[in-house]
């Protein structure tokens, strides 16, 4: 990637606004012009049928590179709990369904941990980064946030399971990190800054 160059139209394969935004933040300062696939042109759905959350990410960016070309880049993200193994994981979005709230599936989740006490809810937001450059070539990048399953819900900036992602070091949840303390701490902030990283050196 040419470091002089001061507008990449870079295509985000997702329909979600809220991780959109997220995004657009933590590359706000660099030389990208960030469009989503629907503005982009392309409003397929993509199954996510991959085994792993690079799988899925790289499914979806190969997907929607077929339809439009150029930069595109695409996210597979979620909660991992260890007391679950590993679930919700790559399901973390589908967990009990789709139509499903947040809060229907924090409730779930409690549920299923009830028996486990609080120090043994240790649990991982994880998000892999999958890129595809317009001759085709890719790859993929993948990152970890550590905390614990909080047994209640606190905080109001972030989405998802945010409010239950409770973080030791910070004695908060991530909900209540601000966007700038969240982007420099969370799995989505790591993964981007490493693809960042590869796009630089090719």
């Amino acid at each position: 990637m040419e470091k002089t160059q001061t507008s990449i139209p870079f295509v985000v394969a997702t329909k979600n606004q809220d991780k959109v935004l997220e995004i657009r933040e933590i590359l706000k300062d660099l030389p990208f012009e960030i469009i989503t696939m629907t503005d982009a042109g392309c409003d397929d759905d993509i199954e996510e049928d991959g085994l792993t959350f690079r799988e899925n990410a790289l499914k979806k960016a190969i997907g929607v590179h077929n339809r439009i070309g150029g930069y595109v880049m695409a996210d597979d993200s979620g909660l991992s709990i260890d007391a679950l193994g590993g679930a919700p994981g790559i399901y973390s979005a589908r967990f009990l369904s789709k139509e499903s709230s947040y809060p229907e599936k924090i409730q779930a989740l409690w549920d299923l941990l009830s028996d486990i006490p609080p120090e043994k809810r240790t649990a991982h937001f994880i998000c892999a980064i999958a890129v595809v450059r317009p001759d085709g070539s890719s790859f993929t990048v993948q990152e970890n946030m550590d905390g614990i399953l909080y047994d209640k819900m606190m905080g109001d900036n972030g989405f998802g399971y945010d409010p239950v992602f409770f973080l030791p070091e910070k004695g908060v949840t991530a909900a209540q990190l601000t966007p700038e303390e969240k982007h420099a701490l969370s799995h989505r902030g790591k993964a981007l800054r490493a693809m960042l990283a590869q796009l630089r050196n090719t």
